[in-house]
Order: C-alpha cells, then sequence, then structure tokens
C-alpha cells in the first residue's frame, strides 16, 4: 500500500513537471480569484474535526501563492471568510476567525505579498481589524503578489457598499441628485469598489466540485474565466493548479460576445 502511493505520487509530480513544462507564461492569467471551498468535508472524510480542516485549509495558502510566484501571477483575491459564514454556530465560527487572524499574521510575515482587505471591515472583531491595518501597512512597500485577503466579503454587500460609497462622496462634493444621476457609469461604480483601481480576475479557481459563485467578485467576474476542481481545497496539488493554468491558456476568450 505505501508503496503504491509513493508511486502515485512520483507519477504526479512527474505529470506536474510535464505540465509545467510546456506552460506558456504569456497566457497565465494576472488575477486569479480563489474560492477555497472544501476544508470541513475534507476534515470529515480524513476523520478530523473542523477546526482541523480550517488549519488543514490555512496551511495551503502559502504553497499556493507559492505555485502561483512561479507562474508570474500579478494579483491573487483569496475568499477566507464571506459574510454568510456569520451564521456558523459559535463553536465552529471562533475557532475559525482565530485561524484567519493567524494566516493574515503569517502572510505578512513571509515578506514575498502586499497585502489588501476586501470586505466589510465593520462586521469584523476588533481584534481582526487591527491585524488587517496592521499587515497593510506593514506590507505596503513589498514588490510581490497583491493579496486581497477577502474577509467578511460578499458580493452584494460589495456593490451595496460601493453605492453608498458613492453617495458620500457625491454629497462631500456638493452634487445634486438630478448631477449624480447623470454622472454615474461603470468606471464611476468601479471606482469604488473594495478592488478598486485593481484588474479584474482573469480566472476563478473554485475546489470541492461545486459549480457556483455564491457570490464572489459579482461585479469584477463578468468576463472572468471559471475552473472547477473536484478537489477539497486543503487536498489542492500543484498539478491542480497547473491544469487550471493550462485550461485557462486554451480556451478562446471573445468578450462583449
Amino acid at each position: 500500500m505505501i508503496l503504491r502511493d509513493k508511486l502515485r505520487s512520483l507519477l504526479v509530480r512527474l505529470y506536474a513537471r510535464r505540465v509545467e513544462g510546456h506552460l506558456d507564461h504569456a497566457q497565465v492569467p494576472k488575477h486569479i480569484g480563489v474560492i477555497m471551498d472544501g476544508n470541513r468535508r475534507w476534515a470529515k472524510a480524513a476523520g478530523s474535526t473542523t477546526a482541523q480542516g480550517h488549519r488543514a485549509g490555512a496551511d495551503k495558502i502559502g504553497e499556493f501563492l507559492g505555485w502561483c510566484s512561479e507562474t508570474d501571477v500579478e494579483v491573487v483575491t483569496l475568499w477566507l471568510l464571506s459574510t454568510d459564514n456569520f451564521d456558523r454556530p459559535q463553536e465552529e465560527l471562533v475557532p475559525l476567525l482565530g485561524i484567519i487572524e493567524d494566516v493574515v499574521r503569517d502572510l505578512a510575515a513571509d515578506g514575498r505579498w502586499r497585502l489588501h482587505h476586501v470586505g466589510a471591515m465593520d462586521l469584523l472583531p476588533a481584534g481582526m481589524q487591527s491585524t488587517l491595518k496592521e499587515a497593510e501597512e506593514a506590507t505596503a512597500h513589498v514588490d510581490g503578489i497583491l493579496v486581497n485577503v477577502a474577509i467578511g466579503y460578499g458580493g452584494r454587500q460589495e456593490i451595496a457598499d460601493a453605492v453608498r460609497s458613492m453617495l458620500h462622496d457625491a454629497h462631500d462634493k456638493g452634487m445634486s441628485m438630478e448631477e449624480l444621476a447623470e454622472a454615474v457609469d461603470i468606471d464611476m461604480i468601479g471606482r469604488h469598489l473594495y478592488t478598486k483601481a485593481q484588474p479584474d480576475p482573469d480566472l476563478v479557481i473554485r475546489t470541492s466540485g461545486e459549480q457556483r459563485l455564491s457570490g464572489f467578485m459579482l461585479w469584477q467576474t463578468a468576463h472572468s474565466e471559471y475552473y472547477f476542481c473536484e478537489a477539497y481545497w486543503p487536498a489542492f496539488r500543484k498539478v491542480d493548479f497547473l491544469r487550471a493554468l493550462r485550461d485557462y491558456a486554451a480556451r478562446h476568450r471573445r468578450f462583449g460576445s
């Protein structure tokens, strides 16, 4: 049994090298969004606790960002906590929040990533808010992948917040409602999103076999490609990542069709 597992692992590594060797870096997506799904199901299948599943998922993030760095990805958005997740039982939510806070600290301490929070900051505990602000400030100078940590994030919430910000901005500028109505366009709304001044995601990866967005970056993904992977997030491998990039490169995109 052990020998068979070792042989399978070796074959997967060899296959990954082959896929990577044929990868055209000019065709690699510049911005990848990731819906990291399946931590709890992975834990159940492994006979572990839910917290252990979330911890295993957290441990995968640094490895994933390393793969992105190797393939010249420039922006990564990691969906760590949705607004809907706040409805989970406290015995699961409290440890999850602690794990996510540890992830943010670890990514900031790594020194290779520039962190930016996307989400409704006011929904988060005060301690996590401080951690996020400190991580952004500490990594602002880093010339590496821009990592959006989507915490307390919901696509509808983002659009509502963008509209609210736009209205406040118009009020501060002394604009009337009629003037604002005439001025509103796609670019104006885009300037008030959490990801303002960033490129939209070229590719969105979702693990665990689910084939839906669940509200992830509803505005920004209008022209994104999607890749749905059967593997649970803690079991997501480099070969799975490379397959996603290969699949993306092979697609023929016709924007606006």
